[in-house]
């Protein structure tokens, strides 16, 4: 196939990394990997673009020259990755309906509530279009796949579970070895955390979660807490633990992903609360790389965990829950190991993108066989 990729929210390449930005570069590497030939359509934001009404021009201007490339390209398939009414997809539905192209969504969302905010609405209406004007619907969370639902038929949706490609986090005893010697975490349990430190619910979490430790620490249970990543909250995050986790807090900055397996491979359990998370790609590299899990049961968290199996989930900010989930497993190392054990095989059974995308790419298969792109 010949796809052209259109990323409203965020395109392809973005120094700023995230999860969107990690699984839409995973649907390209996937289907360039089958052999299909990607075209990016257009790097446009989208992002609270209907706000702007000054760039409107510069979205016309995005409309024609977008429409030179796909009348050179000639694809079977127009693929937007991520539409919602933050970031909907305005070139899309217009230039597959122009060329005759199928067009489909990956991770489309559907919020009603949107269309009585003030500032949400016209992105919510023009979202709506995008997603009545799609020959089929893509969606990695059960919630999102329930909300299209309400306006989508059964027959243009499909769930696909979310997932890594495992052959990018795998457990390392070399590296085990070589960072734990750079964090001195001596033979201490050592607790994973991973969060870029923006002004949100990321800190927000991160911050919750050292104070919330501090009760482990003063019960004086050995363990070692290590962070990784970086951004604008770094020094706010660094001084609450100093102030309540003194010499038991290692930083590592922010790391690539391509090493993250090294990362997760020094830990023993991964702990982070992930406030209203949507899916948390960290929670399945670190299963992937033989890591049991500590979360908050909320969001798209139980989607990719198997809970007191691969991971323990407890009720947002219940503090006496959530120590008592850590404590158990700071202190219990076979139930650590057990756990371990399940989370690389919860992986490699339900959300390896090898296996979970195939009946993606035979969906979008069968759509280009039934269109030819006219110019």
């Amino acid at each position: 196939m010949r796809i052209c990729l259109y990323a409203p929210f965020k395109p392809l390449g973005h120094p700023n990394p995230s999860g969107d930005l990690i699984i839409a570069t995973g649907l390209h590497d996937f289907l360039k990997s089958r052999g299909h030939t990607i075209l990016t359509a257009s790097r446009l934001r989208s992002r609270w673009l209907h706000l702007k009404p000054w760039r409107f021009p510069e979205v016309v201007k995005e409309y024609f020259n977008a429409a030179k490339l796909v009348r050179s390209f000639r694809p079977n398939i127009w693929l937007t990755y991520h539409s919602y009414y933050k970031a909907p997809d305005i070139l899309g539905p217009g230039l597959s309906r122009k060329f005759n192209i199928p067009y489909c969504i990956f991770q489309g969302i559907y919020s009603t509530k949107q269309r009585r905010s003030l500032k949400g609405k016209a992105g919510f209406y023009l979202n709506r279009h995008a997603l009545l004007r799609a020959n089929h619907i893509f969606s990695n969370r059960v919630l999102d796949y329930k909300n299209l639902e309400r306006i989508i038929p059964a027959s243009h949706l499909s769930h696909i579970k979310p997932g890594i490609f495992p052959e990018m986090f795998y457990f390392d005893s070399e590296s085990r070895e070589q960072v734990r010697h750079t964090w001195q975490a001596g033979n201490e349990p050592v607790i994973l955390s991973a969060a870029m430190f923006r002004p949100d619910v990321k800190t927000q979490g991160l911050s919750w979660m050292i104070k919330t430790l501090a009760q482990l620490a003063h019960q004086k249970i050995p363990f070692k807490l290590v962070i990784a990543g970086d951004g604008s909250e770094r020094e706010t995050v660094m001084t609450l633990a100093e102030q309540h986790l003194p010499g038991r807090v290692y930083f590592t900055g922010k790391i690539e992903r391509r090493d993250m397996h090294r990362f997760y491979s020094g830990g023993d359990l991964f702990v982070f609360p992930g406030i209203r998370e949507s899916l948390g790609m960290v929670f399945l590299e670190a299963q992937s790389c033989a890591l049991p899990v500590i979360a908050f049961d909320n969001g798209g968290i139980p989607e990719v965990v198997a809970q007191n199996k691969t991971a323990f989930l407890t009720t947002p900010f219940d503090t006496d829950q959530f120590c008592a989930a850590v404590k158990e497993l700071l202190q219990d190392s076979e139930q650590r190991t057990r756990m371990a054990k399940a989370a690389v095989e919860h992986i490699r059974n339900n959300h390896d993108l090898h296996k979970n995308y195939l009946e993606f790419e035979k969906i979008l298969l069968h759509h280009a066989k039934s269109h030819q792109c006219k110019t």
